[in-house]
């Protein structure tokens, strides 16, 4: 899962990053939608994209959407192939035009209400959507995913990074904490999430210590 590998280096950088070099909250909660999900877009597209302007606004979105579509896609084998209306909706997603694509997908899952992979990418789009916020309507995308995709780590993986983008530390914490605790001794998943979870409870203890507000 190289997916997991470059997200994971990324949210590892973010911690190193604040407790090293004593970022500010409001700064490393910036920070970390930068390097969680723009560190994806260079892995998969190759070269970074800044929103300094409107045009690369535009294209570090897609950029960002073609991420998600990707990592998501990973966690399926090839087997697994998405229905027909998750792949239209996952070329406007591709395009950064994430309200369209949450759109379709709702219209697809009143007919599809198991279809675990379009939960998941319903709730990566209607994060997105709202600016990187978890919103009741994406939790709820991502628990139906969850419910629909035994031993799939993606439903929590996707909620705790959204989660921290947001700078719910803690959130993100024990979303993940609830993922090891659920997977197998031998998931593939366990030894980098149990480095980023105890580099967040480090984090989360320096916080607490300096008086931080929560």
């Amino acid at each position: 899962m190289i997916w997991l590998a470059v997200i994971a280096l990324a949210v590892g950088a973010l911690l190193v990053a604040a407790i090293l070099l004593r970022v500010s909250r409001s700064h490393w909660t910036m920070l970390g939608a930068v390097l969680v999900f723009g560190l994806a877009g260079y892995a998969w597209q190759g070269s970074p994209q800044l929103p300094s302007a409107p045009k690369q606004a535009v294209e570090s979105q897609s950029a960002s959407g073609e991420a998600l579509v990707e990592a998501r896609r990973a966690l399926f084998g090839p087997t697994d192939l998405p229905t027909n209306y998750l792949i239209v909706s996952d070329g406007f997603a591709r395009r950064g035009d994430f309200e369209a694509a949450a759109r379709l997908l709702r219209k697809g899952l009143e007919d599809n209400p198991k279809d675990g992979e379009g939960w998941l990418a319903l709730g990566n789009a209607l994060v997105e959507h709202a600016g990187g916020n978890v919103t009741p309507a994406a939790t709820e995308a991502y628990a139906r995913a969850e419910a629909n995709l035994p031993g799939n780590p993606g439903p929590a993986f996707f909620l705790g990074a959204a989660l921290l983008r947001s700078g719910d530390l803690k959130g993100a914490r024990d979303v993940w904490a609830n993922l090891l605790e659920a997977s197998p001794d031998d998931a593939p998943w366990r030894e980098q999430l149990e480095a980023r979870i105890g580099q967040m409870d480090m984090l989360i203890a320096q916080i607490e210590a300096q008086g931080a507000p929560e």
